[in-house]
């Protein structure tokens, strides 16, 4: 999957039973894709010993801080790996 600019992505809501670097308070919320930042091994397969461990596109997500925490009419960041997002249709 490679997602565009602007792409509108859900991020996976799962709940891991190993390490993940997708923060628990964006699990399930609505962001927008602002660029791709290359491509990066994913560090869930790092921390579980996975050699070699996948390489996948990681992005740049924009989300709402009102949609994250109820507040705030700021904007977060966020660099994730694809594997972490599911386009929104």
């Amino acid at each position: 999957m490679t997602l565009a600019n602007g792409t509108w992505v859900r991020a996976r809501a799962g709940d891991p039973a190993h390490h993940t670097r997708l923060p628990r308070y964006a699990r399930g919320h609505v962001g927008q894709i602002l660029h791709c930042e290359g491509r990066w091994p994913l560090p869930d397969d790092r921390a579980r010993g996975v050699v070699p461990p996948r390489v996948e596109a990681v992005y740049a997500v924009r989300f709402r801080a009102f949609d994250l925490w109820g507040e705030g009419a700021h904007t977060v960041t966020l660099a994730l790996w694809e594997s972490y997002l599911e386009e929104r249709r």
